[in-house]
């Protein structure tokens, strides 16, 4: 017989291998399951730490006023590009599934309704993380491995009250602003197509739309978009403000602020949807 036989060393290998394989495994699953409630301990950090430093002096109004024309001034043509084309499709889909049970009229007040309270504060807050908040990731991620921020230390400077409380404040109130912009040019888009192209009569469109859309609907959208403000520069002041590891670092950091952001927005989307309805909460 040719075949050797095994060493007395190969047997007790492979239940090492296996041990070692599942404790990775383990390790992996465990860092996983865990990741989502380390990074909301550490935004509920940050965000504790700016209300302490944003209501202590010195104001630096100039930082205030930069981020808030950063954030709200510099996203407005997106903001309105983007409205003007969802309100266009919102009304080619409306009127072409409405014209099947003849409710075509009803479309102006159906997209009022949804541009209010749902399309206007989530899409102006995508619009923001897409723009306003990768810009602040990079910025604060290249300031952490520069060394930068270390420096405002040193200068007895907090860097939680320099660089972050003025992006909070910004997105607490441009995001808003965005949203009632957002609103506004979707309507102008819907009502364009749906009168010109489609043939509707604009003071029913209108008047559909004043019927049915209302102040509590404006300000269910507001509040959402104030809590999205919040979450959008939250997350990515905190990706940036830890980024580690040189150039690739801060684009990592970029790439989840982006992801995390837009998670965060359609999460928080039905959690204020639900308490202010107060149905389907959990």
């Amino acid at each position: 017989m040719s075949g050797a036989a095994p060493t007395a060393s190969s047997a007790p290998e492979e239940p090492g291998k296996v041990r070692s394989v599942a404790r990775d495994v383990g390790q992996w699953l465990a860092k996983l399951l865990l990741a989502p409630f380390v990074e909301i301990g550490a935004l509920s950090r940050l965000l504790a730490e700016s209300i302490f430093w944003g209501i202590r002096p010195p104001y630096r109004v100039r930082l205030f006023v930069e981020a808030m024309e950063f954030v709200g001034i510099g996203s407005v043509f997106l903001v309105s590009l983007t409205a003007l084309f969802v309100g266009a499709v919102l009304a080619l889909q409306l009127v072409d599934g409405f014209r099947d049970f003849g409710a075509e009229n009803q479309t102006g007040a159906v997209i009022g309704l949804a541009l209010a309270r749902e399309v206007g504060p989530v899409f102006a807050a995508l619009m923001v993380t897409s723009r306003a908040g990768s810009a602040m990731t990079t910025e604060l991620g290249s300031m952490r491995v520069t060394n930068q921020i270390d420096a405002l230390v040193t200068m007895a400077v907090n860097p939680v009250q320099y660089l972050v409380v003025p992006r909070l404040v910004a997105g607490f109130v441009m995001v808003p602003v965005l949203t009632m912009l957002f609103s506004v040019v979707g309507v102008f888009g819907a009502f364009s197509v749906a009168v010109f192209l489609l043939g509707l009569d604009p003071g029913v469109f209108m008047d559909r739309l004043q019927w049915l859309v209302d102040w509590d609907d404006v300000s269910q959208g507001l509040i959402k978009a104030m809590v999205f403000g919040v979450a959008v520069t939250l997350i990515a002041c905190r990706q940036g403000f830890f980024a580690k590891g040189g150039a690739a670092g801060v684009g990592r950091a970029t790439n989840r602020a982006v992801v995390h952001s837009a998670i965060a927005i359609l999460m928080l989307d039905y959690l204020v949807t639900s308490m202010v309805l107060g149905e389907g909460f959990f």
